[in-house]
């Protein structure tokens, strides 16, 4: 059974930063592009950065590009989310998931992922 472990959620000053950690297991977590999720209240789920099994391609929605930063240990089986310069927009619930099937066309990136019904993900929350 695949399962994610988070780390670095919590609530932060528009302006501040947070790291995410994503420890994975259950799967061969290398072998995978991987994917960091999040869903607002009333929202339904948008990806936010995506991470080839190398580590060495990543792609970014436009809302967070030059402010997020993916990336990931094959040897630790770990996913991290680095974010800075937080917006209250980006006040979400962050999960990771494995990507199931992705397409680049046209300039524009779109991932599916492996929805895990049993994964809580973690809290971020910007705010004053």
């Amino acid at each position: 059974e695949d399962q994610f472990v988070y780390s670095g959620g919590g609530m932060v000053q528009p302006g501040g930063s947070l790291r995410l950690s994503c420890a994975a297991s259950g799967f061969t977590f290398g072998g995978l592009d991987m994917i960091w999720v999040r869903q607002a209240p009333g929202k339904g789920p948008e990806w936010v950065a995506s991470v080839d099994s190398s580590g060495g391609t990543t792609y970014y929605r436009g809302a967070v590009k030059d402010r997020f930063t993916i990336s990931r240990d094959n040897v630790r089986n770990t996913l991290y989310l680095q974010m800075t310069n937080l917006e209250p927009e980006d006040t979400a619930r962050y999960s990771c998931a494995k990507v199931t099937f992705s397409s680049y066309l046209g300039g524009r990136y779109s991932p599916t992922w492996d929805d895990n019904d049993h994964d809580q993900g973690t809290q971020v929350t910007v705010s004053s």
